[in-house]
């Protein structure tokens, strides 16, 4: 009965692919009085029943416009929409002619449209509105339970990656708003990940750009996209959110809730959540997200094998994370803007770590042998608030203060061993740290932006204030032993009294003069930034007498305080147009660096002489170029000249011998580093092909750059200064095109081909020897997405990367290795109520060292039913099926040869139960009861 049963499944499925035929509609679209072209007005092909789309398009330059693709309708209907003119409807009889050409289609200019207009109760999927793309989220078909997230991997043109970071047309996406206000301060996955898609309205994307860009009629960054998600007016007062919670093997937990409250423009939202599988991020179980860095596997670029290996902003090993926050915005009247945001986040974090590292000088090699353990905590509250006024319509003041608070306590203990390349001892060394700190930060920026004339012409006065502050307690017990000729003994038990502080203003003036109105500007500009650090490191040694640390030990201890302080005038001229955006700017940087340490003995005098004062004066320059040659085809590039002072510390002659066997003093005589870079990028989307081309280029050339000195003795000991070198550059490149194939009604196979690589050449020293490496990666990949609508999708991936280095001294041998990464994500919806995913990736690496595995597979996988109207998911999965995450790996530079092995998270079974809430009823209803009639 089941083998029937799946035969004609099969066979019915076989028939609704076999059954779609090709159709074509061709035509052009033209003013009706002008008889000019229309470009880029969207014309959709849907069913006469209830409005499905089928397909669509945009028109190109000529106003032309097809329509391709396959199913098995009769008739359908046309519709035509384009900012500022009526819109144009057609019905469409296939029954004879499945190639249909409708020659000229005339479109009557709208005299009462406002220009944002186009039809009432109707949406267009897409829009194209000048410097805006609209994209219609009712439109775009995805999964009952969609987020934001999936609704933007639906849209034609864009493209989001494992971690939520998002591309429109290839650009990155920096910025994400919802109703045009930030939503939990600079992480966009909050918005993306939490808010569903039946909320949505539209998904607009421009260029990102400040809201006093904004009020000044300024062009926005065109390198970097900023997404505005619109919720529906009649769902925009109630309250929605989900909550979910989940328990697992190994006491594997996680939980999470999000709820909001929106009143028109009141909006209100909490959220919280928890768990200890390794997830820095927020979400409700699904595979990618909550699995989210522990689920990765890596090679690095010089031949390492990593399986599981991962980077966690606060902390590494196993991590137990917790968040908690809350997002408040409103507006009061037409005038006047405001929002706020407070975040709490902490981990717990544990770490153990042996390894293995071979030490490459020119004429010997040592090996040292170290293990840790590394236990923390960290708790942070960050708050922000943004209050916008515009006084009038030609004056805008804008307020943004900030502010930061972290806990934290780190204790670790390790030791290790120093061989020579005969396996004689050369030294060894044991601790026991525990350090316990508190950093606070205040930012607070003030904005004033006065327009005048009607030209484009406004003056911005900028002021921002910085205020930093780190108190930390670090208590140090350890021995070092030094072997060979000149042995010695290091005995350290000390308490180490930190005090770190930074005080910063920057103000800035800019006034920009309309030479041609709205198009051609003179800019001046200046600015003034002034910082003030003070490094006070005091430290102590143990009284056995007394039992307290009582003790200065001045060579250790520093009270260091520096300036650092710059004028930086600015010209330039910009040019704004339809097609073309340029800019040239040019500046003059004037800037003081001073410093002295205030260190006194017990007499009141001072312990070192340490007073300098350097002067760097440099030119910087930046340029910019975007041209649209089409609604699809642009193309933008960039130059910049830049001159980064050296960091104080690397200029202050100060000895420090904090670590026995590595001292490091500065160097006062160090130069600025001069950077040149260019960057270039083309883009292309063929609205009617769906298909994209996606570029980008860039080079940095570099001169003075600041690199250690380092000389080794031949017991090992290491002293460090810093010098300037010349030579070092850095240049990469990307190169993608992907296109989406409509194979019927149901079915849809999207192709994406990248070719990335690049070449960089760095310079450095052992000892006194000089040397240079260049190293040069390409690698090329593929990516499918098959869909089949309702039942199933299929994505594998494959990337093959070549890496070389070289060197120009003989005492480092050369490197090449290649390394394989194949992925392959399964999804099926089938029953509608049961969603299976499946996450595998295959690395293989044939040139890995030896005794270390060449290739691994790992698997994660979910299953999930949805139940209760789909506002109800009960989850099952299991992280590393396979239970291969050994998190071992080899690390091979032109220095050393390492290899590691740590604590990792390990496979684990999980049934989580999430659930959403949704009380949102129409603009200006009011519930009874809690609920909407």
């Amino acid at each position: 009965m089941i083998n029937r049963y799946l035969i004609a499944l099969v066979l019915g499925m076989f028939f609704l692919s076999t059954s779609a035929q090709d159709f074509q509609i061709t035509g052009k679209l033209i003013d009706q009085e002008q008889k000019t072209p229309l470009e880029a007005a969207t014309v959709v092909l849907e069913t006469l029943q209830d409005s499905t789309v089928i397909s669509y398009t945009i028109s190109d330059r000529n106003g032309l416009f097809e329509l391709s693709g396959k199913s098995n309708i009769q008739k359908a209907n046309l519709f035509v929409t384009f900012v500022g003119y009526q819109s144009y409807e057609q019905q469409i009889d296939f029954t004879n002619e499945r190639s249909i050409n409708l020659g000229d289609i005339p479109l009557e200019f709208q005299v009462e449209s406002l220009g944002d207009v186009v039809v009432k109760g109707r949406a267009a999927p897409v829009v194209i509105k000048q410097d805006t793309l609209e994209f219609n989220a009712a439109s775009f078909k995805t999964k009952p339970d969609a987020t934001v997230e999936d609704l933007l991997k639906e849209l034609p043109g864009a493209e989001v990656d494992a971690d939520g970071q998002i591309r429109i047309n290839g650009k990155p996406v920096n910025n994400i708003l919802v109703n045009g206000k930030p939503f939990f301060g600079d992480d966009p996955t909050i918005a993306t990940r939490n808010l569903t898609k039946e909320l949505i309205n539209k998904i607009q994307v421009v260029d990102t750009k400040t809201e006093s860009e904004e009020f000044a009629g300024e062009q926005g960054d065109s390198e970097n996209k900023t997404i505005n998600i619109t919720i529906d007016e009649d769902k925009n007062k109630g309250l929605f959110g989900r909550v979910a919670a989940g328990g697992g093997t190994d006491n594997r937990f996680e939980f999470a809730g999000i709820g909001n409250y929106f009143d028109n423009d009141l909006r209100f939202s909490l959220l919280g959540s928890g768990n200890n599988i390794n997830s820095p991020g927020f979400s409700f179980g699904e595979i990618e997200k909550m699995f989210g860095n522990a689920s990765y596997i890596s090679v690095s670029s010089n031949g390492g094998f990593n399986v599981g290996g991962r980077s966690f902003g606060m902390g590494q090993g196993i991590v137990n994370s917790r968040n908690a926050g809350m997002n408040f915005a409103n507006d009061f009247g037409e005038a006047i803007e405001t929002s706020a945001d407070y975040f709490y986040s902490g981990a717990n974090s544990f770490n153990e770590t042996d390894r293995v590292r071979e030490n490459i000088l020119p004429d010997n090699r040592f090996t040292s042998i170290s293990d840790s353990r590394t236990d923390s905590n960290t708790d942070n509250h960050s708050a922000n608030l943004r209050f916008q006024a515009e006084i009038d319509s030609t004056f805008m003041v804008e307020f943004r203060p900030s502010l930061n608070y972290t806990l934290g306590t780190n204790s670790s203990s390790g030791s290790s061993v120093t061989t020579n390349e005969a396996g004689d001892l050369v030294n060894d060394s044991e601790y026991d740290n525990f350090n316990d700190r508190t950093t606070r930060n205040l930012s607070n920026r003030l904005t004033a932006t006065k327009r005048y004339g009607e030209k484009g012409g406004f003056i911005r006065i900028n002021g921002n204030l910085q205020l930093d502050e780190t108190e930390s307690i670090d208590f140090t017990n350890s021995e070092t032993n030094v072997y060979g000729t000149d042995a010695s003994q290091i005995l350290r038990n000390q308490r180490t009294d930190g005090d770190n502080n930074t005080d910063g203003i920057t103000t800035n003036v800019k006034w920009r003069i309309p030479l041609i109105s709205k198009k051609l500007f003179l800019e001046t500009e200046y600015e003034f930034k002034n910082e003030n650090r003070t490094n006070t490191q005091l430290v102590y040694d143990f009284d056995a007498a007394s039992q307290s640390y009582n003790q200065l030990i001045t060579p250790q201890s520093t009270d260091f305080e520096s300036t650092n302080r710059s004028h930086k005038p600015q010209f330039g001229v910009s040019y704004n147009s339809k097609k073309l955006r340029g800019s040239i700017n040019a500046a003059y940087v004037a800037r003081k660096l001073t410093g002295e340490d205030l260190l006194t003995d017990e007499t009141g005098n001072r312990v070192r002489d340490i007073d300098f004062e350097n002067n760097f004066n440099a030119l910087e320059a930046t340029a910019r170029l975007n041209y649209n040659f089409t609604q699809k085809l642009s193309l933008w590039s960039a130059y910049n000249l830049s001159n980064n002072a050296p960091d104080v510390r690397q200029l202050s002659p100060y000895l420090d011998v904090s670590d026995p066997i590595n001292t490091v003093q500065g160097n006062p005589n160090l130069s600025p580093t001069n950077s040149h870079n260019f960057n270039m990028g083309v883009n292309n989307y063929d609205w009617e092909t769906r298909s994209g081309l996606y570029s980008y280029f860039g080079a940095t050339f570099t001169n003075d750059q600041v690199v250690n000195l380092t000389t080794v003795d031949d017991n090992f000991v290491r002293s460090t200064t810093f010098t300037n070198v010349d030579g070092v550059y850095n240049a990469y490149g990307n190169l993608g095109y992907n296109k989406d194939y409509k194979l019927d009604s149901l079915r849809t196979l999207k192709v994406e081909v990248g070719m990335s690589g690049g070449i960089n050449r760095f310079v450095n020293f052992f000892n006194a020897d000089q040397y240079a490496s260049i190293t040069k990666s390409i690698s090329p990949s593929l990516g499918l997405r098959f869909t089949w609508t309702d039942w199933f999708e299929l994505r594998p991936e494959y990337r093959i990367s070549f890496n070389e280095t070289t060197f120009n001294r003989d005492f480092f041998d050369g490197q090449e290795f290649t390394q394989h990464n194949a992925r392959l994500r399964t999804t099926t919806y089938f029953p509608e109520w049961l969603t299976w995913e499946n996450d595998i990736r295959y690395t293989y690496n044939p040139n890995v060292g030896a005794g270390f595995q060449r290739d691994a597979v790992f698997w994660n996988t979910s299953l999930a039913y949805s139940f209760l109207n789909n506002k109800a998911i009960a989850t099952f999965k299991v992280y590393d099926l396979l239970n291969q995450n050994t998190n071992s790996r080899r690390t091979a530079t032109q220095s050393y040869i390492e290899d590691v092995q740590s604590t990792v998270l390990q496979q684990y079974f999980m049934l989580s139960f999430s659930y959403k809430f949704n009380t949102l009823g129409k603009k200006g209803e009011v519930r009874e009861n809690g609920w909407w009639d």
